[in-house]
């Protein structure tokens, strides 16, 4: 699976490793059953907990930060689907990590692979759908190495 991943972060946001970034992405994908045989391309783009608030009020009437936003593009070309855009708040990262027990690169692993979910038009606003989209996360980011994501801390 071919990905084109475009990182771009906000001045004081740390650079995570892009290979990383990539491999949840493309886990993603395949974990969505996508096809092989395409090239995607992604932008993610790291950002601060006020301009996460700026586009979480701009967008969904929401003026707070949040972890990750997803901008699908919904743009295909014969051998190309361009995915769309990723917003995630590392410092909203950081926080949640911390309070899960986490470490920073296996949440922000998850927030890649649950905005790619949404990206593909995934969603979790109903229980059925909030069921089948966790299924999808949970067996991704076991096949990244990392413990299922919607455990509860003591369990």
């Amino acid at each position: 699976m071919d990905i084109e991943l475009a990182l771009d972060c906000a001045p004081g946001i740390h650079a995570p490793d892009t290979d990383m970034l990539e491999r949840a992405a493309a886990a993603a994908l395949r974990g969505a059953s996508c096809s092989e045989d395409v090239a995607y391309e992604l932008a993610v783009c790291l950002v601060d907990e006020g301009e996460s608030a700026r586009l979480n009020g701009d967008y969904r009437d929401k003026p707070y930060a949040t972890n990750v936003l997803s901008f699908p593009a919904g743009a295909e070309l014969p051998g190309l689907t361009v995915l769309g855009d990723l917003v995630i708040c590392m410092p909203v990262i950081a926080r949640e990590a911390k309070e899960q027990g986490k470490s920073d690169v296996a949440h922000l692993s998850h927030m890649v692979v649950h905005g790619v979910l949404h990206l593909l038009g995934y969603d979790h606003i109903g229980d059925d759908e909030a069921e089948t989209m966790e299924a999808i996360e949970r067996d991704v980011m076991a096949e990244l190495g990392h413990d299922d994501p919607y455990r509860v801390l003591g369990v």
